[in-house]
């Protein structure tokens, strides 16, 4: 009776770390998968050992495997770090350029390269997700929930949605024009414009003719996103 408890105890464990996984945004799946593959391998290792069906070395394998579970969230932090860290090498020779955008409920970034808009949401049932990871439906209801709690965050999601669904059916009413604009800052008009403090005045006009040749609606620009830019230029040349 006492084995038939534990093993369904450990079961239920198990079942935890996987609706646990399924529920974390796409992009950090492979971490809570790999966890839960050290935990099954955990739990059969110690079941060999304690029937006597494994010598020794199964011992010493329980004992890596726990050490590893215990390293993995330093493990899991530092791989994609130096992911980083290699394609920022291989790219240096380019040096990329992105624009951010930030809401209450959205971060966005624009490439300066390519003009293609990636974002992450920052608040709500779909908190950590990655736009790109998301269904329509999905983005469907985030675009429902920014409308009803932040009108900047709704605009800044319909310039994403205007770009990869372009030609097709549009996302319920759109705004017939751009959002008023909140207040910004010097530092949040550098992140827009992609620019370092102490840029000089020809950076800045740069950087701006860049990114609104980027924004034509021909590349899948926005009023919305053109406003943003328009309005980091006039707040950094003062």
């Amino acid at each position: 009776m006492p084995r038939l408890i534990l093993l369904l105890a450990v079961i239920a464990a198990l079942y935890l770390m996987f609706r646990r996984a399924q529920s974390v945004p796409p992009h950090r799946r492979r971490a809570e998968y790999i966890k839960l593959g050290l935990a099954v391998a955990l739990v059969v290792v110690i079941v060999l050992t304690v029937t006597g069906r494994m010598h020794w070395l199964g011992i010493a394998a329980t004992g890596l495997l726990v050490v590893l579970r215990q390293l993995l969230p330093t493990l899991v932090r530092l791989f994609p770090m130096l992911a980083a860290k290699h394609a920022q090498g291989a790219g240096s020779a380019g040096k990329a350029q992105t624009s951010t955008v930030e809401t209450a409920l959205l971060r966005m970034q624009l490439a300066h390269d390519t003009g293609d808009l990636q974002g992450e949401v920052l608040k709500g049932h779909f908190e950590g997700w990655r736009l790109a990871d998301m269904e329509r439906d999905q983005l469907e209801e985030l675009l429902a929930y920014c409308r009803s709690e932040d009108e900047e965050s709704a605009r800044l999601l319909e310039s994403y949605l205007q770009q990869r669904f372009a030609g097709e059916a549009p996302f319920g009413q759109q705004r017939a024009g751009p959002a008023d604009s909140q207040d910004m800052n010097r530092k949040e008009a550098l992140a827009i414009l992609g620019l370092a403090d102490g840029a000089s005045r020809e950076d800045i006009i740069a950087a701006h003719r860049l990114l609104i040749q980027k924004l034509h609606p021909d590349r899948g620009g926005n009023d919305y996103l053109a406003a943003k830019i328009n309005q980091a230029k006039d707040i950094l040349l003062g």
